[in-house]
Parts: structure tokens; sequence; C-alpha cells
């Protein structure tokens, strides 16, 4: 048994932060899938929405998120993250984050939905160089210790006495699956999931392969609640190549003047809203899926060539010459792109200091959900809300730290390897993963309708089924604890999904096409309810 103080699951930019912060109050182990680096923050090109220029204004950016969040976005929370952005992004500088800067100030980039430059970025490297900070801190704190390569299974609870079904558990620690073979468990007076999205359960993404919803799903199976799974954001723009696989194209090319195409040259975007490619995400990504289905083509195009060389150069380096390694001059021929799964704006829902509803357990970062991002989020305050929740979660922690550091914890259970039979049949395992990534991206997409809904749903329950079998009878491995928490998901997202008898934000269906106000609520899912349901906002808060 491995034991500290807190245990961190994921090593993004809210857990290598939170690490970071708590080392200071006591031991802290992070449990990380791969290498430490690899998380969807190392892959976030764009930057880190904040206030910080004198011609901006906390109003500006409050109003551009509840704007692109399409009145599902807690307000409270958008103030509360937007205001508290910058003492953030002063943190993220002391610690080391190199951020671009042009004639000594910071140099701010315009992307989709925002009315004023306030994306700092680090080249097009930003996520890269926020991780290299906080891991160089991390690895030199004696408090912060890194357990890479390790799967988390489960979550550990320990029986409390509560008035709700999540009430009467507390989370002390999580199983994790070690390099080699062996189950470990982790044992911490506060556990922080912090394990990102889960955009592995879509054959498209732009995700890294560890992004398969592993804390949404534990989550979910310790009696946390989780809310808005139906709002998953389509990024507009992944390179189209046979050879790229998971390849963002971030979306300050469009904030810099790129445009979009058919294969004709065709701009089509100017007939489908004002801010044309700035239109916020789904919106682009509804229109590039719509020219596809209508024309029949692969891809769509974006186009770069207006723009010197030498400013793709200078502005998009690593961007320019990644492309060019896949045959693409960006500077004298368009890109073709599709869109591809890329952020939830649902999650395990949390309180304004990132805690759950069960008791020693909070989630920051993508996992959770927090009410910032409402129906869509804006282009890159999902770094912003990774740092504030990461900080709220801290801050909690240190005021409940003199009850806690006394605290005893319980000697975990004994556990339990099933059958452990190694499979034979490795096949099924890969069979179900393929299907079921398909079936969500062509019944549970970008477009939805009742009966693509309801079909996805039907088979998900079977191979719910199936994989619950696989999990008790064959020997645990990193593929089949992936696989679980995405038929997980899966079956969460279609529930959601069908639930929301309306269009908004990135949830859309040709069934229900508009809006409608008496759909303007929250959708909650608890594997102690057997109805998914939706409440109003104001009945959210944990």
């Amino acid at each position: 048994m491995f034991q500290s103080d807190f245990l961190i699951l994921g090593s993004g930019i809210a857990g290598l932060l939170a690490a970071h912060k708590l080392a200071r109050l006591g031991t802290v182990h992070v449990v990380t899938k791969k290498q430490a680096v690899d998380s969807n923050t190392n892959y976030a090109q764009g930057g880190i929405a904040a206030v910080v220029s004198r011609t901006d204004s906390f109003a500006s950016h409050v109003q551009d998120t509840l704007t692109a969040g399409a009145g599902l976005c807690h307000e409270d929370i958008v103030r509360l993250t937007v205001e508290e952005g910058p003492a953030r992004i002063r943190e993220l500088i002391e610690i080391g984050v190199r951020f671009t800067e042009h004639e000594d100030k910071l140099d701010l980039g315009l992307e989709g939905g925002h009315s004023q430059r306030r994306v700092l970025h680090a080249g097009d490297l930003t996520g890269r160089e926020i991780e290299r900070a906080l891991i160089e801190s991390c690895r030199h704190d004696k408090n912060v210790r890194l357990f890479e390569n390790h799967v988390a299974v489960d979550l550990i609870l320990e029986k409390h006495s509560g008035e709700t079904p999540a009430e009467h558990n507390r989370a002390v620690g999580a199983w994790a699956l070690a390099p080699d073979g062996t189950v470990r468990a982790f044992s911490a007076k506060a556990v922080i999931l912090a394990t990102g999205g889960a955009g592995k359960v879509y054959l498209y993404t732009s995700n890294p392969d560890i992004a398969t919803g592993d804390g949404m799903a534990m989550a979910y199976r310790a009696g946390a609640t989780l809310a808005n799974l139906e709002f998953v954001q389509f990024h507009p723009t992944c390179l189209y190549h046979p050879e790229a696989k998971s390849f963002l194209l971030s979306e300050a090319l469009r904030g810099e003047g790129g445009v979009l195409r058919l294969k004709d040259g065709t701009r089509f975007m100017e007939r489908v809203h004002p801010l044309k490619e700035l239109a916020p995400r789904d919106i682009v990504a509804r229109a590039i899926d719509a020219e596809l289905k209508r024309g029949g083509d692969e891809c769509v195009y974006l186009d770069m060539t207006a723009l010197p060389k030498g400013f793709l150069l200078k502005r998009f380096p690593n961007l320019y010459e990644a492309v060019k390694s896949f045959g693409i001059d960006m500077a004298h021929e368009p890109i073709p792109v599709v869109p591809a799964a890329h952020f939830f704006c649902g999650g395990v829902l949390v309180d304004s200091n990132g805690a759950t509803e069960l008791p020693g357990l909070y989630a920051v970062g993508e996992v959770s959900h927090t009410g910032l991002h409402g129906a869509n989020r804006l282009a890159s305050n999902s770094l912003l809300e990774g740092c504030v929740f990461a900080h709220r979660a801290v801050e909690h922690l240190a005021r409940a730290w003199p009850e806690l550091k006394g605290k005893r914890l319980p000697e975990p259970p004994r556990w339990n390897p099933g059958k452990a039979v190694p499979s034979e049949e490795a096949v099924v395992i890969t069979q179900n993963w393929d299907e079921i990534r398909r079936l969500m991206w062509n019944y549970v997409g970008i477009v939805r309708t009742n009966k693509r809904l309801e079909r996805a749903q039907r088979r998900m329950e079977l191979l719910n089924e199936e994989i619950a079998k696989y999990y008790w009878d064959f020997l645990l491995t990193r593929d089949l604890i992936e696989l679980r928490n995405i038929a997980c998901l899966g079956e969460l997202i279609i529930r959601c999904a069908a639930a929301r008898h309306e269009s908004r934000g990135l949830h859309y269906t040709l069934d229900y096409p508009d809006p409608k106000e008496s759909e303007r609520r929250d959708t909650l899912v608890n594997r102690y309810r057997a109805a998914t349901i939706s409440v109003a906002r104001s009945a959210l808060r944990p």
C-alpha cells in the first residue's frame, strides 16, 4: 500500500498545479497513466484566456463566455473564474512558465468567440510549456512523488454515514494497475481527480490515447453525480491525413486569418455566421459536417496562404513544421481538415471549491463540471478553469487541513482479482472498443436524432453487459480498464443526450432543432437514480 496525505489522479495542468500547491501542506502522490507529460494540457496549442490587457475587461470576458455557453453557464462561476484568472497567470509565470512576449509585453492571441485579444500563449506549444514548468517544480519537491504508467481502476471507499447514497461512502484512495501487472492500493486523506476528458469515446478525436474518461467513470461507479455529458465539443479542424493521428490544428490559425474552403475553393463560413471562421466551435464544426454530408467530400480545407510565410514561421513554428512533415506547406497550399471530438463541457459535478458530493473527493479540470462552460466552451477557457479550480480545491483543503491532518486512514480492502484468467481472445476487447467508438461517432456525434440515440442506447446496454463479464473473467489489463470506462461514458452520454429535447450549444438534434426556455436546465446522471433527470441550475450545487 502507498499512503500519502493527498492523492492526485492525472498529470495535466490542474493535477500538477494542485500537487505543487498541496506540497506545502503534506505529502502528495500523483498517479498518471503514461509519462507525466502525456495529457490533454500538453496538446493545448492555442493558449490560456485571461484578462491581462488594459484594453480588456472582466465584463467582456464574462460576456463572451456566457454567449458561447448558450444559456447554460453558471454566471457566478463564470465571474469567479474570470476574476481570479490574472492571479493564476501571475502564479504560472512565477513557477517558470515562459509565455510569448512582443516588445516586452505578453503577446495576446485572438480565438473564436473572443471579442478581445486575451489568449496568452507560448508560441504554438502553450500546453507543453506549462507542463514543463509544473513537472519541473513537482519533480524537485521532496513532498511530491510521481507514479508514471499506473492506470487507475476504481476509487477506494470507506463506509460513512450520510443522508444521500453518495454520502454513505468517503473516498480514501484508489486502486491502480502498475506496470508489472499488479494492482496497487493508494490511500490518502483526500483524492483529487484530474484525469481529463474522454475524447477516445469517439472514433475521431484530437485527444491523446489516454483520454478514456477514467475519472468520470470511476466517480460515477463510486456514487458521484455527473452533469451535462451531452455537450461534447468537436474541434472543427483536425488534420485529415492517413498518417496524422489525433493532430489538432489550433483555433489560433483561424484567429490570425485562416479561412475554410471547400474542395473547389468556395469559402462557406461567411454564409453561416457573422463571425465567419471565428464563430463558436459548435457552429463551425456543424457547418463543416453539413458541407461534407452535402457534397460527399472527405474533408474541407483550412487556407493560410494569404498570410506571409515569415509570419507563419514566427507565429506557428511547430505547427508549420509538423504539417510540413506530412507533405503540406501551409504557406503555399490549403490544409485538409475534419472535425473531431475535442472537449467535454460536462463531467463530475463539483461546487465552487472543486468538491464533489462524495466526501473526500475533488475533481478539477476537464473531468469536472463546474458550470463555467455551459453548453459550449469558449476557446482557451479550459486551461484557465484548470488553474482556478486547482487553486480553489487546494485552498479548501488547506482550511480543512487541521481536521484532516489527524485523520487515521483505514486499511484498504483486499483487491478482488475476479477469475483473473488471461484472455485467449483479445479480439473481443478490440472489437468492442472499435464498435463503441464508431457507434458513438455515427449515432451520438455532431448531429443527433431520437432514432439514432435509441439504437445507440440498446447496443450500449448490451455492450456494457458483455464488458462487465470480461472485467471479472479476464486478467486485468489497461485495454480492459479503458474499454470498461469508455463503455460506461458512452452509455451516460447517450442518456444525457436523450434527456435533452432541444438543440442548444454543442447538442444538436434534428428532432428538436431549436432551443427551448423550458429545457434550459442541466442534465444529471447518478448510478443511484434509475432515470436521467434535468434540474434547474440553482439546484445543482452539491
